[in-house]
């Protein structure tokens, strides 16, 4: 018993032993060393938060720190070019699937009239590929992105497919002063209802960290069914997202800090320095050490008398590489890439390391395609694309809209295809599967193959001829020879 157990059983025999027995049964109940309160676990934190709560008034810094370290830190930078381009590259190409040709045909042609066009946007500067990579960079950064429907009605959308157009907004745009709506809760911007689900955002009508602004800065409410919300879902009844930086923005902060002293302190060892030490009683002449500043090979320099000159010794870089791999490696392992992807450094690699790390990588790149730019995106612009279908007077149209993430990169193709082939062969996946995988749409492939027999005037496929097997007297030359 510590002073004050003792102090309290002293004064209040009944809460002394109360106290006592809790402690003693919360002796025996915690199995759980992390769940203890001592010097290891201390300044642990440990709130008590939701998943939304727990960014609550830290999303804004969060959001500019990452900001500024993927403006100024190379491997923040690099990080967010290497998940954009493995979950997006090119582009989820959409692709229509219909009963009718007809009606396949009429989908198709607005898709890439109005989706795949510069039109779509409302600045008319991006099409919808472009747009996918630049929310997935912005959800990297951000951790969220906004994407508001503007319609488009008499002169603004006579050029249209479709009487509307898109805007991507960044949730700096929503307006943290409004506090309630109604009945409704409105936190950082965002307004729930009684079920808890997104019922509106209160949206600026510029960025408030613009230059200049056009218009005073007032906030509009916008109803839900005008906003695709981007982000990553990691807790239960989650709403908002915080930057992918996050847990690593440590690390990589002070990472780069080292980097730089290690720069400098490479710098400092190039140089080269000489100290004049007087014996004592020796008077300093007026231009002592004069001519040391010019110092070059061949140089002839007189030094005052009792002065002797001594070399500085710079210190040396040692340690560098491997403090700088071990930091990296956590950055990426943090993130869910490669370090080899986060690096380019590719030392050491071979075929099954190489496939090991991308088949984790992998799986992590289609569920972010799946999550975020499939469900919640391609689903988001599919419900708007048959709305204005609608409103544009092709009603009843009976389609299918599927998305076809960018193609992936094997690591050996040599390998890797005839694998594919053997599974084909062997009923374990289908050709539409395989094509599917690698990011290819199966009714494209279809019809440039049909349009390819039809240009080399033949009414089926040729089968391609089978590869000869070498003879029986060839192959033991050619084992000698890899062997050799």
């Amino acid at each position: 018993m510590n002073f004050i157990d003792r102090t309290i059983g002293f004064f209040a025999p009944e809460a002394g032993l109360r106290r006592a027995t809790a402690r003693a049964q919360t002796a025996v109940v915690m199995n759980y060393d992390a769940a203890s309160r001592g010097r290891r676990t201390y300044g642990w934190k440990a709130p008590a938060t939701s998943a939304d709560a727990a960014a609550f008034g830290s999303r804004e810094r969060l959001r500019n720190l990452s900001r500024d370290m993927v403006r100024n830190r190379a491997y923040a930078a690099r990080a967010r070019d290497v998940i954009v381009v493995n979950v997006v590259g090119e582009g989820i190409m959409p692709s229509v699937r219909a009963a009718s040709d007809n009606v396949k045909a009429t989908v198709k042609d607005l898709v890439e009239r109005h989706l795949l066009s510069v039109r779509l946007d409302a600045g008319e500067e991006y099409d919808l590929l472009e747009m996918q990579q630049i929310c997935m960079s912005t959800i990297f950064t951000d951790g969220e992105v906004l994407i508001r429907r503007r319609m488009r009605t008499g002169g603004y959308g006579r050029h249209l497919a479709l009487p509307y157009q898109i805007e991507l907004v960044e949730v700096d745009c929503l307006d943290t002063t409004v506090q309630s709506w109604g009945e409704n809760l409105v936190v950082e911007g965002v307004e729930y209802g009684p079920t808890g689900a997104i019922e509106a955002y209160h949206l600026f009508n510029e960025h408030p960290g613009a230059v200049r602004h056009r218009k005073p800065l007032e906030s509009t409410r916008v109803h839900w069914s005008d906003i695709i919300h981007l982000r990553r879902f990691d807790r239960p009844g989650q709403l908002r997202g915080v930057p992918w930086l996050a847990p690593v923005m440590m690390t990589l902060g002070e990472l780069s800090d080292y980097q730089e002293a290690q720069i400098l302190k490479q710098r400092i060892s190039a140089l080269m320095a000489i100290v004049l030490k007087y014996t004592g009683g020796t008077p300093r002449a007026a231009q002592a050490g004069a001519g040391l500043e010019d110092l070059a090979p061949g140089a002839v320099v007189e030094l005052p008398e009792g002065a002797e000159p001594t070399v500085v010794q710079p210190p040396t870089v040692d340690g560098y590489d491997e403090f700088m791999a071990r930091g990296l490696r956590t950055i990426a392992a943090g993130l869910g890439i490669t370090y080899e992807a986060l690096t380019a450094d590719l030392r050491g690699v071979n075929f099954s390391s190489g496939r090991m790390g991308r088949m984790e990588m992998d799986r992590l790149v289609r569920m972010w395609q799946r999550g975020m730019l499939i469900m919640q995106m391609g689903e988001g612009i599919e419900r708007w694309f048959r709305e204005g279908l609608a409103l544009a007077g092709h009603r009843g149209l009976e389609f299918t809209l599927d998305w076809t993430p960018p193609r992936r990169i094997l690591v050996d193709p040599t390998k890797e295809i005839p694998a594919m082939i053997e599974e084909i062969d062997a009923g374990l996946n289908s050709r539409q599967g395989v094509q599917r995988e690698l990011g290819r749409d199966p009714d494209r492939i279809r019809e440039e193959r049909e349009q390819d027999a039809e240009a080399d005037g033949q009414l089926k496929f040729a089968k391609p001829p089978a590869p000869s097997k070498p003879s029986a007297d060839a192959a033991p030359a050619a084992s000698e020879k890899d062997n050799s």
